[in-house]
């Protein structure tokens, strides 16, 4: 059977950039599509509408008008912005009108009534899905993403006649799990409250709904793929996965390269690229400027920028600061996390003013800054499902230094001996979960950055690498047409 040249493709996301953004799920949500279309596939983006994304998304139009349950909710029509990408939106004003963070309150918790917004967000998806709100669209593939559409597999199976489904997990650790009486209340079929469906220890699992009645599912690295399959990686569902193990596969995310490009970066006090690499050092220079660091060149320059909390290791480098502080190293760190972390890194910064600088929060330009200012760019992560920022290092220039788990261990290479010889290094991999692994990995950073010629071969060929969504797009959509032939109701 040979394979359509065209897909109808909903992609369900809870998040897309640049409507709006809280991590990786919407950076793929925002690129992938666009990736999509480039193949001359048809698809159609949708997402809730959060006040900040009609702020941001331009010029709509309603195209259906419906109700669900008692909500009365709207279809709305646009682009992506700056793209070709059709968006829809699921206007629900008394579930999505609230700014700031989509799954989180003024007080840093969940909303009380997240399984009702992401309930009726997959209802609305399943009616686009089934073409019963008169668009004459009707889907081949409805793309899901994390738990947030979780539901919208486990509604479809329900229907003779559905379309197939892809549910793709970005982050395991994040469930969308609500006590036995939520499920009550949002009125679900019975028959789905089942350890083989919803039910998760006597509790409503809105991941399993994907996990369980997904035609494929997928993850963003094939190394995340397998860990999660044990249980260290698990998050308690490696059991319903390992059974699951014939539908699962991993596919690297990509990244966005014209957003991510040191040639045209205007974030940058000087761009650059593999011809004109002797102006990275001014981006260097103007970061230890700006952050209130020694000027010095010959000091190795440690970045970080990502949340401050144990998935991304910051356990690990406050375990084996001191060790790391005893090598001629300068560390400069943009983020913001867990109150007890926060408050450590800052009291390190304090106590090493000039060579340690902190910076809590987030600023799209200093992290491009970073990215291209820093020697190093540092990732000890305790897991990592895809991971993007060795991505954009690699590009800039800037060798990651990373624990080997997940998409870090399925995209940097370590520069070993053998790997420096034959030019396929790209940075630095340690296994281990204690500072001293930390140390050592960043001690022979230290080492070869002495060895210019070396160092300059592994920026160049971190740089070399194609990390576009070009590859990845090939490869989802032979998972999409995998699903199709799959699906059973077909």
């Amino acid at each position: 059977m040979s394979e359509p040249t065209s897909n109808r493709i909903l992609f369900a996301a809870s998040e897309a950039f640049p409507l709006i953004k809280t991590g990786g799920l919407g950076d793929v949500a925002g690129s992938l599509p666009r990736a999509l279309l480039g193949l001359k596939q048809d698809v159609r983006l949708i997402l809730p509408a959060y006040v900040d994304v009609l702020a941001r998304v331009g010029r709509l139009k309603t195209v259906a008008e419906f109700t669900l349950r008692h909500y009365p909710v709207r279809l709305l029509a646009g682009n992506l912005p700056g793209t070709r990408v059709p968006v829809w939106l699921i206007d629900c004003p008394e579930l999505y009108d609230r700014q700031g963070n989509p799954y989180l309150g003024p007080d840093g918790k969940p909303w009380p009534d997240n399984a009702w917004r992401y309930t009726i967000f997959a209802e609305a998806v399943v009616q686009v899905a089934s073409n019963q709100l008169g668009l004459d669209w009707q889907p081949d593939v409805v793309h899901c993403n994390d738990w947030q559409t979780g539901l919208i597999p486990a509604l479809l199976s329900q229907q003779a006649q559905r379309p197939a489904t892809v549910f793709t997990i970005h982050n395991l650790a994040y469930q969308g799990t609500f006590p036995h009486q939520t499920f009550l209340d949002l009125g679900l079929s019975p028959e789905l409250w089942h350890l083989d469906a919803l039910e998760y220890h006597g509790q409503l699992s809105f991941i399993k709904g994907g996990l369980v009645f997904a035609d494929r599912i997928n993850t963003v690295s094939p190394s995340y793929a397998r860990e999660i399959q044990t249980p260290e990686f698990g998050s308690g569902l490696d059991g319903l996965l390992r059974h699951r193990q014939a539908a699962l596969s991993g596919i690297l995310n990509g990244i966005d390269t014209k957003e991510w490009n040191p040639g045209t970066d205007s974030f940058l006090a000087e761009t650059y690229n593999r011809r004109s690499f002797a102006n990275k050092a001014v981006n260097k220079s103007a970061l230890q400027q700006n952050l209130g660091l020694q000027p010095d060149a010959n000091t190795l320059l440690i970045g970080f920028v990502g949340r401050l909390v144990e998935q991304k290791g910051v356990d690990i480098l406050l375990d084996g600061m001191k060790e790391i502080l005893s090598l001629p190293v300068q560390l400069a760190m943009l983020g913001s996390g867990e109150a007890q972390f926060e408050k450590a890194m800052l009291e390190v910064a304090k106590l090493h003013a000039g060579r340690v600088t902190v910076k809590i929060g987030y600023s799209e330009s200093l992290a491009h800054q970073i990215e291209a200012g820093a020697d190093v760019f540092l990732m000890p992560s305790r897991f990592e499902p895809c991971g993007l920022n060795q991505m954009y290092s690699m590009r800039y220039g800037t060798p990651p230094v990373v624990r080997h788990v997940g998409g870090l261990a399925d995209t940097v290479i370590d520069a070993s001996e053998a790997n420096l010889s034959a030019k396929t290094a790209t940075g630095f991999v340690f296994s281990g979960e204690r500072g001293t692994d930390l140390y050592k990995a960043l001690a022979r950073a230290c080492d070869l950055y002495d060895d210019k010629r070396k160092w300059k071969s592994i920026q160049l060929t971190g740089m070399g690498h194609d990390f576009s969504w070009q590859n990845s797009a090939q490869e989802y959509l032979k998972l999409y047409n995998a699903a199709i032939r799959e699906n059973p109701a077909v």
